[in-house]
C-alpha cells in the first residue's frame, strides 16, 4: 500500500444494519487518508444532501450517515466515497426495513429488484490509477482496486490500441493480486511510451473505465558512437519564405522506435512554427510553418530502438519573394496586458499591405491599430493575452511576406495550439504549463467548465496541467478554454468522422401543414456529415397508432419534400421521420414535430357540360351520406344519388366550370372516402403564359402544364432543341398533366423551355444559379506519376468564367518557375514539370462552391544500370555485393532468387540507405549461383550471379 502514499484508506466498514419501518437508521465508515480526504455519501449513484431526511456527520475518521423515519422505500445499498488529491476509495452499506405487523407486505417490483441487483454488481473502481511522470528509462507502474461481482476482467490499452498491438511481450507486464488489485508495468520507458492509458473493467453487468496520463521526461542525449550520414546524398527541397515545408520519414520497428527531429545537429521540440506529428498513415512528420530565411539547414529525422538505429535528411532552402520589404519585421517579446508594436518598411509608399496572425487576418479596431506612414507599416496589439502569441505576417499584394513572432511571457508559459483535430475514437491531449506551482486553473469547453470522468481526464503534474477527451466523438468538437487567474489560452477542437462509416442525422427539421391534404416537410444535412460517401435522405410515415412506418421519400441532394395525401392508403393521423443513409449503413431517425392529417382523394376529370359519376363498393349493405366541400348532398336536378345493394352512386349532370376543385366525400359507419372532382375548360394547355424560374444548383427542375385533351401528344424544346428522355432527365405524361423533371440542375441547364402541341404553346424560362460546379476530370482523380516525369491534372467546371484556387495538402499552390496553371474555356490546369517524392498527396481545384480532389502518388523507378555491371562472377567463398538505386528513399524494396524471396542470414545482408538498396553475400557458395531481382513496386531490376571452382563456372 505503501505505493499508494496516502490516497484514501477504508479502516472500518460498515456493517448492513436493520431497522423498523419509521424508526431512524445510523450509517457509519471509518476512512483515513493523507491529505484529508473529501467524503460524501451517495445513494444510486447520486450524492446525498442534507435536508430533514438525511443528516451527515464526522468525529475524527468517523463519518456517518443518519436517515430519519426510514420507509420501505429507504432499503437498499448506501456508499461513503472519499476523495483526495492522491486517489480515492468507497465503502458500501446495506440498510434493510423490516415492516411494522400491521402493515400489509408490499413485495418490491421484480424490475426494481433486478435494477438494484444489476447497480450492485456493476464493476467499480475503488481505487483508479493514477497519472504518473518518470524520466525517460524508469519503469512506470498503475494500479488500481475494483469491485465487482462477479469479479470483472481488465483490458489495458494506451490510445486507444491494446498494448499487444503496440508493445514486445517484454515491454510491459501485466498482473492481479488479491483483493481486486490490479497492475500494469511498462519497463524502462521511452517518449513513445507517453500517452493516456485506460483501464476497462468488464463484468456479466457492466464495465467501468478509468484513465491516467504518462508523461515521459526526456533526459540529456548520451554521448556515443552514432550512426553516420552521407550528407553529400542529403535531398534538397525549397520553399517560398512564408510557405510551409513539410518533410515525412516512414519508420517501423518494433519496439516502436523513438523519433528525434534535429536541424544542423540541434534536436527540434514543438512550437509556433514547429509541428511534430505522426500522422494517421505512420509517417513522423515534421511541418516548418511561415518559413524564414534562418530555416534554412540540415533536417534529419533520427529513428531508434533498442535493437538500432537510422538515419534519414533532406536540405531545405528558402526562396525569397521577387519584392523585398526594405526593412523586415522583428521578433518581439512583452508581458501580458502590455502593448505589442510590430513594425516594417515596404519598397514604395504607395504599396498596400494587410497583417495576418498565422492564417486568420486582422482587422483594425479596438484589438489591432493599423498605420501607414510613408514607407513604413506598424500594426499595434493591446492588451496582449496569451492567444496572442504567435506568428504574424505582413504581406504585399505580390505575395511578399515578412514574418515575426510575438512572445507573451506571463501566468500561463505554454500555451494550448489554435487548432486541434484527430479522428472521431481518437484521444485529444491538451497540456499547458503555468509559471507557478500550486494555482487555482480551470478547464472549459464552449463556456462550460470541465470535470474529470471516465472520458475527461484532467491531471496536474505541478506546474504541467492536462486535458484528455478519451474516445472522442464528433460532439466533442469545440472550443477548449485553460484558465489561471486573469490569463487564458484557447484552442479549436474538431473532431472529424472516420470514413467508411454510417451517415449523421439531418438537423433543423420543419413541418409546414399549410397545403391542403398534405404537408412540406424541410430538414438540413448535419455540419459533421462527410461529403467523400454519397448519401441520400429517407422519409418515412406511419399512421398514428400503427406500429409500422413506410418509407415514402427518397432524395439525394433535395432538403425539402412536399407530401399530398396521394401517398396514404386511407384518411387518419399521420406522423413522419427521416434519416440519413449510404453504402456503409444509416443514421438514427429524427421524428418531424407534428402530426398531420392526410386522406387519399382520387381524381374525376371531365370536361365542363359533361356527367361526373362517383361510386363507391362496401362490404356490406348500408346507408351513406354524399357531401360536396363539406356541404351534404341530396337528389336534385343537378345531382342523383343511387344505391344498389352495396353500390352507392353519385352523379352530377352538366358540370359547370365553378366545380373545379370541388370535394366530394362519401361517409357511411366506418367508412369514409374522398375525390377531388377536375373541370376542364376549352384551354389546350394551361398556364399560356410565360413563366420565369430561378433554380439554385443542384435542386430539382420541375416543369409541368395540363392539357385539356389527355390523348393529346405534346413535344418539350429547349432553346430550339428537342428534348428526350435521358439519364438526369424524366419526360413524363399523367393523364392531362404534361411534365418534365431535371433532378439535379446545373448551370448549363439555364434556358427557355417550351411545350408544344399541335394548337398551343407553353413557354418556361429557367434561370441556374448559385453554384460553380466541376463537371468532369479529364483525367482520372487517382495519379500514379514516376518521379523525373511531369504531372498533368485537369478538370471541367460548369461555368466558364469561374475563379479557382489550386492546393497541396490544403495549401495554395503559388506560380512559380516548373508549376503552370492553365485556363482554356471550361477547362482548368494544373502542370508540374518534373515531380519528385515531395510531390505526392491530395490535390485540389477549389471553385467558390465546389471543389475537385485529386490523390496523387508519385511512384519509384530504378536508376539505370548498365548490362555488364549486372552480371556478378566470382570465385566460391569469396563476397558478392549486388545494388542498385531508387527514385525514392522511402520506397519497399525486396529481393528475390530464382523467384524466391531472399531472407537475412548470418551470410546474407539486406541494406537500405536513402535511396540505396544492397545484397551482400559475405562467403559465396554454388548454391548462390543464380538470377537475382530486386524488386520495388511494379519495377524490378535483374542481376545475374555466376561463381567458379576449380576452373569450372556455375
Amino acid at each position: 500500500m505503501d505505493v499508494f502514499g496516502g490516497a484514501p484508506r477504508v479502516l472500518g466498514y460498515p456493517r448492513p444494519v436493520l431497522v423498523k419501518s419509521g424508526s431512524d437508521a445510523v450509517l457509519k465508515c471509518q476512512i483515513g487518508g493523507d491529505p484529508q480526504p473529501d467524503v460524501v455519501w451517495e445513494r444510486r449513484n447520486e450524492p446525498i444532501v442534507p435536508d430533514g431526511h438525511y443528516r451527515i456527520a464526522q468525529d475524527g475518521k468517523v463519518y456517518t450517515l443518519f436517515i430519519s423515519g426510514v420507509t420501505l422505500a429507504d432499503a437498499g445499498q448506501y456508499i461513503c466515497r472519499a476523495k483526495n488529491s492522491i486517489g480515492e476509495t468507497y465503502a458500501a452499506a446495506t440498510l434493510k426495513v423490516e415492516e411494522q405487523a400491521q402493515e400489509p407486505q408490499q413485495p418490491q417490483p421484480q424490475s426494481q429488484k433486478e435494477e438494484d441487483l444489476f447497480q450492485d454488481n456493476k464493476p467499480r473502481f475503488l481505487i483508479k490509477p493514477l497519472s504518473l511522470r518518470v524520466d525517460r528509462g524508469e519503469d512506470a507502474a498503475f494500479s488500481c482496486k475494483l469491485w465487482g461481482d462477479p469479479l470483472p476482467e481488465v483490458v489495458w490499452e494506451k490510445d486507444g490500441k491494446q498494448l499487444k498491438e503496440i508493445y514486445e511481450s517484454s515491454h510491459f507486464h501485466i498482473g492481479q493480486q488479491d483483493g481486486g488489485w490490479f497492475q500494469l508495468k511498462i519497463f524502462r520507458t521511452r517518449a513513445p511510451d507517453g500517452g493516456v492509458y485506460t483501464c476497462k473493467a468488464v463484468n456479466d453487468h457492466g464495465e467501468a473505465v478509468a484513465g491516467a496520463v504518462l508523461l515521459v521526461e526526456p533526459i540529456p542525449e548520451q554521448r556515443g558512437e552514432k550512426p553516420q550520414l552521407n550528407v553529400a546524398k542529403a535531398k534538397n527541397f525549397t520553399v517560398t519564405e512564408g510557405k510551409h515545408a513539410k518533410f515525412r520519414c516512414y519508420v517501423t520497428g518494433k519496439p516502436k522506435p523513438e523519433i528525434v527531429w534535429k536541424k544542423d545537429g540541434e534536436p527540434i521540440g514543438p512550437g509556433r512554427r514547429h509541428l511534430l506529428f505522426e500522422d494517421r498513415e505512420g509517417y513522423y512528420t515534421l511541418k516548418v510553418l511561415y518559413c524564414k530565411q534562418q530555416d534554412v539547414g540540415l533536417y534529419i529525422c533520427a529513428a531508434s530502438n533498442a535493437l538500432g538505429n537510422t538515419l534519414s535528411a533532406v536540405r531545405l532552402s528558402v526562396k525569397g519573394p521577387p519584392v523585398r520589404f526594405k526593412r523586415a519585421l522583428q521578433d518581439v517579446e512583452v508581458r501580458e496586458r502590455d502593448v505589442a508594436v510590430l513594425e516594417c518598411e515596404v519598397p514604395e509608399e504607395s504599396i498596400p499591405t494587410a497583417w495576418y496572425l498565422e492564417d486568420q487576418r486582422l482587422q483594425p479596431g479596438s484589438k489591432y491599430g493599423m498605420e501607414q506612414k510613408g514607407t513604413r507599416r506598424r500594426l499595434t496589439i493591446r492588451d496582449v493575452g496569451a492567444d496572442d502569441d504567435g506568428v504574424y505576417l505582413c504581406e504585399m499584394p505580390d505575395g511578399g511576406k515578412s514574418i515575426a513572432e510575438l512572445a507573451v511571457k506571463g501566468t500561463i508559459v505554454k500555451k494550448l495550439p489554435r487548432r486541434l483535430e484527430v479522428l472521431e475514437g481518437e484521444n485529444a491531449a491538451f497540456c499547458v504549463e503555468v509559471e507557478e506551482e500550486e494555482m487555482e486553473v480551470f478547464w472549459f469547453k464552449d463556456g462550460l467548465q470541465l470535470r474529470e470522468t471516465h472520458q475527461t481526464i484532467i491531471k496536474s503534474f505541478g506546474k504541467t496541467h492536462i486535458l484528455v477527451f478519451v474516445n472522442t466523438s464528433y460532439q466533442d468538437s469545440g472550443t477548449v478554454t485553460f484558465v489561471a487567474g486573469r490569463s487564458k489560452t484557447s484552442c479549436k477542437l474538431r473532431v472529424k468522422a472516420i470514413r467508411h462509416c454510417p451517415p449523421i442525422c439531418p438537423v433543423g427539421v420543419q413541418m409546414n401543414t399549410e397545403c391542403p391534404n398534405g404537408v412540406v416537410l424541410s430538414w438540413s444535412p448535419s455540419p459533421n456529415l462527410q461529403n467523400s460517401t454519397k448519401s441520400v435522405y429517407v422519409v418515412e410515415v406511419q399512421e398514428v397508432g400503427s406500429q409500422e412506418w413506410q418509407r415514402c421519400v427518397t432524395t439525394e441532394t433535395g432538403t425539402s419534400a412536399e407530401i399530398l395525401g396521394d401517398i396514404v392508403p386511407c384518411e387518419g393521423d399521420y406522423r413522419f421521420r427521416i434519416c440519413c443513409m449510404n453504402k456503409y449503413g444509416r443514421s438514427g431517425h429524427v421524428e418531424f414535430p407534428r402530426v398531420v392529417h392526410l386522406s387519399k382523394k382520387t381524381n374525376a376529370a371531365v370536361t365542363e357540360g359533361e356527367d361526373a359519376v362517383f361510386s363507391i363498393e362496401l362490404s356490406a349493405s348500408m346507408i351513406g351520406t354524399w357531401f360536396l366541400n363539406s356541404t351534404q348532398l341530396q337528389a336534385s336536378e343537378r345531382c342523383s344519388i343511387s344505391q344498389s345493394k352495396t353500390l352507392h352512386t353519385l352523379c352530377f349532370h352538366n358540370v359547370p366550370n365553378v366545380y373545379d376543385g370541388a370535394e366530394i366525400t362519401f361517409i357511411a359507419t366506418g367508412v369514409r372516402d374522398s375525390a377531388v372532382l377536375q373541370v376542364q375548360g376549352v384551354n389546350l394547355l394551361q398556364p399560356k403564359n410565360c413563366i420565369f424560374s430561378l433554380i439554385h444548383s443542384g435542386n430539382p427542375i420541375v416543369l409541368y402544364c395540363e392539357i385539356s385533351n389527355p390523348a393529346a401528344d405534346v413535344r418539350w424544346f429547349k432553346d430550339g432543341q428537342e428534348l428526350h428522355r435521358e439519364e438526369g432527365l424524366n419526360i413524363q405524361s399523367d393523364g392531362s398533366m404534361r411534365r418534365i423533371v431535371l433532378q439535379s440542375s446545373e448551370y448549363s441547364h439555364s434556358g427557355v423551355y417550351t411545350c408544344q402541341s399541335n394548337d398551343d404553346i407553353v413557354t418556361f424560362h429557367v434561370d441556374v444559379e448559385g453554384k460553380c460546379q466541376f463537371v468532369g476530370f479529364v483525367v482520372c482523380r487517382n495519379r500514379s506519376v514516376d518521379t523525373g516525369h511531369p504531372l498533368v491534372l485537369r478538370c471541367e467546371l460548369s461555368d466558364p468564367d469561374a475563379e479557382v484556387c489550386w492546393l497541396k495538402d490544403g495549401e495554395p499552390i503559388c506560380p512559380q518557375s516548373g508549376i503552370d496553371m492553365q485556363i482554356n474555356g471550361n477547362t482548368r490546369t494544373l502542370v508540374i514539370e518534373s515531380v519528385d517524392f515531395y510531390d505526392s498527396g491530395t490535390y485540389a481545384c477549389r471553385s467558390a462552391d465546389d471543389v475537385a480532389v485529386f490523390e496523387v502518388d508519385i511512384t519509384v523507378s530504378f536508376k539505370e544500370i548498365p548490362e555488364e555491371e549486372r552480371q556478378k562472377s566470382t570465385t566460391e567463398l569469396d563476397p558478392v555485393v549486388l545494388h542498385c538505386e531508387l527514385s525514392r528513399p522511402d520506397a519497399t524494396a525486396r529481393w528475390l532468387k530464382d523467384g524466391a524471396e531472399v531472407l537475412q542470414t548470418d551470410n546474407v545482408t539486406i541494406q537500405a540507405e536513402g535511396t540505396m538498396r544492397r545484397l551482400i553475400i559475405r562467403s559465396a557458395q554454388l548454391s548462390d549461383a543464380g538470377a537475382y531481382t530486386c524488386q520495388a513496386g511494379d519495377n524490378t531490376m535483374s542481376f545475374t550471379v555466376n561463381l567458379s571452382v576449380t576452373g569450372e563456372n556455375y
